[in-house]
């Protein structure tokens, strides 16, 4: 009995895994450490290596859900394929498919004697259990195994052509450098291959950069860690485990290594030749068993759905056996009618009607895998909306002091300082003062305590090109109005480039979102957690309002905080709020500190 593959506990509170995608056919030669299968979870898609060389047995289906510790495969052997080819010995499996064509007498007798039925069901015992295919309409593969019509590659019905060249690549000059995905967070578990840099097979120099990684909080570059032939081992959009091998890096020349792929190719050819022959052969043998007519699980479905009976329908497979690719060609068998004088262009006209039901021009979706920054933007403004008392209150500011203050100084400013005065440092500056007299606005909760903060680390809300991100400006009450803005254009310039690191975008204790530059009017911003509060700002409208008794068209903005009820009581949000207010609409204050 070869290796068995279990499921590996991935994570404490992860029971349960899905078959993602088998990256390796049922019968391949893998080698070890060698990547066979992607695993998904609730959590994360990891990927599953083979722990030894040798040929691969699926026993689980594409798609099917399993629970940790299960086996889902076996590898036997020693893996370079070359006895199956040569006639050598087969694995298990294919044994006991191979043993009618051996002793053609046993099934004779049980298909004749008294205890057929019973002859019958032990037969398809052991091929049930073993068969990897439980479910064909999950997985197309189904009708391609033996006992399902197919033949599975490196049986004793199907040689495995390509093993002649599956070694190749280690037989090859130089040695071979495997580059592992590096630890770049405490928290950071998996990353997404962004972009391949560098082709598959292309040379390569130490340190030249390869590839970018995207984790759920920034983008990093993978540099190569030794000159050679590259080899990837993920695909690009690939979410893989800290730790797990990325690429290979083969030494000497790339022409040597590039030229060994091309054998296998005349190989393959003449394997695809051998497995057409086949079932022609099986059909031509006319040697009926219980499986002849009887149709694969995926061709089952493909029948039910064209209402097409398994009787009406010649099986190619081995034995008899309706595969998935007879149920697909069958759909020949009902437009054969279709020249008919009489009978076709009434059955044409009927389908008219519906048709013109249908909604006028191109109704196109599309469905995209969600990046990890965004899974986790997801994931944790759920979290903050289900684990925190959160409540907003609202205000107005009369805008017309700041921009005539802009309007005087902007000018000189920026010609001082190489900056533009936009509107976001008054609203920090104006923050920093109102946190510092409402300590528990600029608090969080950590377990059963309340940790306060003598220093204000202001995040600021950017959209970036993959999704929001929130860089922190550090000790922004110690700035300036030039050192807010510098800060404010230098982060929000490496958020567009996907520049930001991790330190960027961790630590803050207070957050600013500015909705208005999209035309937001009023909203309600979700907390920035382990932060208690958040300033939203929004977009400038001229508005009536009453000034000493007269009606005045004003620059007005409405701003929301958002905040904790559980740590901020409402007389502290309020008059943090007004505070702010009076700041803003009195600039004069900020610089007396009154």
């Amino acid at each position: 009995m070869g290796l068995e593959i279990k499921i590996p506990a991935v994570g404490e509170s992860i029971t349960e895994v899905t078959i993602a995608k088998w990256l390796k056919s049922d019968g391949a030669a893998v080698k070890r450490d060698e990547v066979i299968a992607e695993l998904e979870s609730d959590k994360a898609t990891f990927e599953l290596p083979a722990e030894a060389d040798g040929t691969l047995q699926i026993l689980v289906a594409e798609g099917e859900t399993i629970g940790i510790g299960t086996v889902i495969a076996n590898i036997g052997g020693e893996g370079n394929g070359a006895a199956p080819a040569a006639g050598g010995a087969a694995p298990a499996k294919d044994a006991t498919l191979a043993q009618p064509q051996a002793d053609p007498v046993a099934p004779g007798q049980k298909e004749s004697g008294s205890n057929g039925s019973q002859g019958s069901s032990a037969e398809k015992a052991p091929q049930s259990a073993k068969d990897p295919i439980t479910q064909g309409e999950q997985n197309p593969q189904a009708s391609d195994q033996s006992g399902y019509g197919g033949s599975v590659a490196g049986s004793a019905d199907k040689p495995t052509a390509p093993a002649t060249g599956g070694s190749a690549p280690a037989s090859g000059g130089g040695e071979v450098k495997e580059m592992k995905i590096p630890a770049v967070g405490e928290s950071i578990t998996e990353v997404t291959v962004a972009k391949w840099l560098k082709a598959d097979g292309a040379q390569v120099e130490r340190d030249e950069v390869i590839a970018e990684l995207e984790s759920d909080k920034a983008t990093f570059e993978l540099p190569a860690e030794a000159a050679g032939t590259l080899r990837h081992a993920a695909q690009e959009g690939q979410t893989i485990a800290i730790g797990t091998v990325i690429a290979r890096i083969e030494g000497g020349s790339g022409a040597a290594t590039g030229a060994v792929p091309a054998a296998p190719a005349p190989a393959a050819a003449q394997g695809a030749s051998s497995t057409s022959a086949q079932p022609a052969a099986a059909a031509a043998s006319g040697s009926a068993t219980y499986a002849t007519g009887t149709p694969s699980p995926a061709a089952g479905k493909i029948l039910g759905e064209k209402g097409i009976a398994a009787t009406d329908v010649q099986g190619t497979g081995r034995d008899g056996r309706i595969t998935k690719e007879d149920a697909q060609n069958a759909q020949a068998r009902p437009a054969a009618p279709a020249p008919t004088p009489a009978a076709a262009p009434a059955a044409s006209a009927q389908p008219a009607a519906p048709a013109s039901a249908q909604p006028a021009g191109e109704r196109v979706q599309r469905r995209e895998r969600m990046s990890n920054l965004r899974k986790t933007v997801a994931r944790r403004l759920v979290a903050v909306k289900n684990e925190t008392a959160m409540l907003t209150t609202f205000n107005e500011v009369d805008m017309q002091p700041i921009m005539d203050l802009r309007t005087k100084y902007k000018d000189k400013f920026k010609e001082k300082h190489q900056v533009g005065l936009g509107f976001m440092s008054f609203f920090t500056k104006a923050c920093c003062v109102a946190l510092k007299e409402f300590p528990s606005v600029n608090a969080q909760i950590d377990g059963t305590d309340i940790v306060f903060n003598d220093f204000c680390d202001v995040s600021i809300a950017v959209s970036a090109p993959k999704g929001l991100v929130v860089p922190v400006i550090r000790n922004a009450e110690q700035l300036s109005f030039e050192g807010i803005e510098k800060e404010v254009v230098r982060l929000a310039v490496k958020a567009r480039d996907n520049k930001l690191t991790i330190e960027e975008m961790t630590g803050g204790t207070f957050t600013i979102t500015n909705g208005g530059v999209f035309g937001s009017m009023m909203s309600t911003p979700i907390i920035n957690a382990p932060q208690s509060a958040i300033l939203g700002m929004h977009n400038i409208v001229q508005r009536p309002i009453a000034v000493n008794g007269q009606v005045v068209i004003r620059p007005m903005m409405y701003l929301a905080l958002s905040y904790d009820h559980r740590i901020i009581d409402g007389r502290e949000s309020v008059s943090f709020l007004v505070r702010v207010k009076e700041l803003l609409e009195d600039p004069t204050r900020l610089l007396l500190g009154v």
